[in-house]
């Protein structure tokens, strides 16, 4: 127990002082307006109180990642907790926090925007192609998973709820984001973390041992290697490109700058936190990681695993309140997904999103892509998923590190994560069986190869620049 207490004060430390080092080193400006106050539409850009659109932010950038991927990240041991720990802190923090800064810094704007001006047009449109494209098998996984999943915990058809998970979508994606996102997600991340503290309390009466094995060695029964694969496996919860894809949302709503760190920082150092105690709770309740093998079977099942420990530990009752929050993040994480999609078209094409005609446009076109996507077989295309994401995190932290070093700032904070996240990018891509399946030592080298290349054109591009 003593290394999960220690974890958690690295990680409320991390917020406190790292936080603290992002926020001087970004130079923020509290004097003056921000894009919510200056471009008020009523519809994106809204002015909302800052608890109110930290909760909003944690539940955005949660979904499945600090569960499934802390689940499945506890098959390599207690080690999996070093990258949660540094990684919120070190990386994940910093690209959050970088995310939703310069976009605040840029009218609001998304991703695809600061890939435009930082990266130029071409690459623009290739990038915007691919990140609406993950957005919708974002959204179209995250409707189908609950749906299964509450067919299976209450009844009725796939289908229905399939349908009324949809509609919820719509709204949510269309309408302002004070009516169904702003009233609704604090109540569901409060629920969220009530439920996570719950079990981890309960393992903790319960006289489980938190790491029956407590050494830094991979104790992955399947022999897969920490690297690269450790650090694919858990996004959230460590880093997490898909987070700067929400980000941007909640700079339209921040009302001064000052609340940057709490929000975009302080979100991931709680996400991390949640990742931690999954991580913690998997190896615990199973006796080691060759226990939560079985438990996860063939398939790495992770959503079998959430069933049994909360319903080992908490009973049905608590079964029903973990599987419902778990349900709902996904089902959050999957509008916001949707709804930046939305934003991310509309910013391209320069679309004024405050008619309802316009938004009702955008918004027909992604949900019947994304509907449509939900009754074809996304395995293969979803195994990509961990890749893509990390990659998007490496372009957000190249783009944070341009950005910091031509403002004359200490850029090496972003350099750094972005130089490991492509090493691991990299390695992933010649070890990978989906991709050039590699020795891994030949894939090391692949690694180092391309990250070396991507670090020189940094310096030469950011010099022109």
């Amino acid at each position: 127990m003593g290394l999960f207490v220690l974890s958690v004060i690295m990680l409320i430390l991390g917020y406190v002082f790292y936080g603290l080092l992002v926020e001087k080193v970004f130079d923020i400006r509290p004097e003056h307006q921000t894009p919510a106050v200056t471009y008020a539409d009523g519809v994106d850009y809204m002015p909302l109180k800052p608890w109110r659109v930290f909760l909003i932010q944690f539940l955005n950038i949660a979904g499945l990642g600090p569960v499934f991927g802390a689940i499945l990240g506890a098959l390599y041991g207690p080690v999996c907790l070093f990258w949660i720990v540094l990684g919120s802190i070190f990386a994940g923090g910093v690209h959050d926090y970088l995310s939703g800064m310069i976009s605040m810094y840029y009218k609001g704007r998304t991703l695809s925007y600061f890939v435009e001006i930082f990266l130029g047009k071409k690459f623009c449109v290739f990038f915007l192609a691919l990140l609406v494209a993950l957005l919708l098998i974002v959204g179209s996984i995250f409707a189908k998973t609950p749906a299964m999943m509450l067919s299976n915990l209450i009844g009725m058809d796939f289908v229905w709820w399939l349908l009324i998970i949809f509609t919820y979508y719509f709204l949510a994606t269309m309408l302002p984001i004070d009516k169904i996102v702003g009233k609704l997600y604090p109540f569901f991340a409060a629920m969220l973390l009530l439920s996570t503290l719950l079990l981890i309390c309960a393992l903790f009466m319960g006289g489980y041992e938190f790491y029956p094995d407590l050494t830094t060695l991979n104790q992955n029964p399947n022999g897969k290697p920490i690297f690269p694969l450790m650090f694919i496996t858990i996004a959230c919860g460590a880093l997490s490109g898909f987070h700067s894809t929400q980000s941007p949302m909640m700079a339209r709503c921040l009302t001064c700058e000052k609340y940057g760190r709490p929000i975009f920082y302080g979100a991931m150092i709680l996400e991390g936190v949640v990742a931690l105690i999954w991580a913690t709770l998997s190896i615990a309740f199973f006796h080691g990681t060759t226990g939560l093998n079985e438990a996860l079977g063939a398939g790495g099942n992770a959503g079998r695993v959430v069933s049994l420990i909360s319903e080992g530990l908490l009973g049905n009752y608590g079964k029903i309140l973990t599987v419902s929050s778990i349900v709902l993040l996904a089902i959050t994480s999957g509008d916001t997904a949707l709804r930046s999609a939305r934003l991310s078209l509309a910013d391209f094409f320069k679309i004024k999103q405050q008619k309802l005609t316009n938004r009702l446009i955008l918004s027909v076109a992604i949900f019947a892509c994304a509907m449509g996507l939900s009754f074809v077989d996304l395995n293969k295309i979803w195994l990509y998923f961990g890749w893509t994401n990390q990659m998007l995190a490496a372009i957000m932290l190249w783009i944070g590190a341009i950005y910091l070093k031509y403002k004359g700032h200490f850029y090496w904070i972003a350099l750094i994560p972005a130089v490991f996240i492509t090493s691991v990018c990299g390695t992933y891509l010649g070890y990978s069986e989906l991709m050039l399946g590699q020795d891994l030592n030949v894939s090391v080298v692949i690694g180092l190869l391309i990250t070396l290349l991507v670090t020189i054109v940094f310096f030469a591009f950011s010099k022109k620049r």
